[in-house]
């Protein structure tokens, strides 16, 4: 086992490998891509993105869930939604594709967040590889203490119904991230 401080080097080496892959030349011939790629991922990774999330959760929120879905966005949604702006802006997609795609990822994002949440609330730990009900024993708010469990089901269904519905633009081509909201 190690402990939280290798934990943290080893994720601070991680995304220095991440920032170094996406500058080098085999990612992209086109070093303005290559640019773009770093930008999105630094801001990904920064106040504005997963470390923002980061220490809004170390600060704690109390019965807000605005506060709570923003949280969310940047943290786990953050990097979801990085997964597909790569993609994005390697092909240099048209913007209503963009727009298509990164509203799919960040309802995903927003579901999968949900949907953790409800885990840790209706799992076992055997049945899924961690610990469960630690948010409650630390008093955190998220959107199963804010909505309860019934509304959070609800939500995620209807995070599920928007993600379909932001595909249509891409008809049948889209069908396996389409199935992907499925989970």
């Amino acid at each position: 086992a190690y402990d939280e401080a290798t934990a943290i080097l080893v994720g601070d080496a991680l995304q220095s490998i991440a920032f170094e892959i996406m500058a080098h030349p085999d990612t992209h011939d086109d070093a303005e891509i290559r640019a773009e790629l770093i930008r999105r991922l630094a801001r990904t990774s920064s106040a504005k993105g997963m470390a923002g999330g980061q220490m809004i959760d170390i600060l704690g929120l109390r019965d807000d869930l605005g506060a709570v879905a923003r949280m969310q966005r940047l943290k786990t949604g953050a990097l979801i939604a990085y997964a597909f702006e790569i993609p994005l802006v390697l092909a240099r997609a048209s913007e209503p594709k963009r727009h298509a795609l990164m509203a799919f990822a960040h309802d995903l994002g927003l579901a999968y967040q949900i949907v953790d949440d409800l885990l840790d609330v209706e799992a076992e730990a055997k049945d899924i590889g961690k610990a469960v009900r630690k948010d409650a024993a630390r008093g955190k708010a998220n959107f199963v203490t804010l909505l309860g469990v019934e509304e959070a089901h609800q939500r995620v269904d209807m995070l599920r119904e928007q993600c379909k519905s932001h595909l249509e633009i891409f008809g049948s081509r889209a069908t396996y991230l389409r199935d992907s909201a499925d989970f």
